[in-house]
């Protein structure tokens, strides 16, 4: 499901309600694609935002709502003003304490096959905010 709508100040708003599934990601690439097309991303915020929305979509999914089907994850865009993009991605889930992930790239964790996803998430978008309960994360873009 998306749908669109137009608010003052050139602030556009975008939703999608996905499937805690993880074939949700293809609608999620799909809406990459889209946004790209119409906004005229450059390659580099292009693979950047899919990165970190997939990666976030992910998480949610696969950490946050743990694959129940019955719970959803809602992805929000604002186009501010054509030049910056808000993405928030929610689940159902209990959250987590995004204080006290383990760093990647610290010895002891350079052979784990996880982990690296907020790490990843945080070096591409410009701002990344978790809210308290940690089941929700504001991207920030400037394109």
């Amino acid at each position: 499901m998306n749908s669109q709508a137009e608010f003052s100040n050139n602030t556009i708003l975008h939703t999608l309600q996905l499937a805690s599934k993880l074939d949700s990601i293809t609608t999620v690439e799909h809406f990459v694609d889209n946004l790209s097309g119409e906004y005229g991303f450059s390659d580099e915020i292009y693979a950047n935002v899919l990165t970190c929305l997939s990666e976030a979509v992910i998480n949610a999914i696969v950490h946050g709502n743990k694959e129940d089907i019955n719970k959803k994850v809602y992805l929000n865009l604002e186009v501010v003003e054509g030049k910056r993009l808000i993405f928030t991605i929610a689940d159902e889930g209990e959250g987590f304490d995004f204080n006290n992930i383990p760093d990647p790239t610290s010895p002891e964790n350079l052979e784990n096959l996880t982990g690296r996803g907020v790490f990843i998430i945080k070096k591409l978008a410009d701002q990344c905010i978790f809210n308290t309960k940690g089941n929700e994360l504001e991207l920030h873009f400037k394109i």
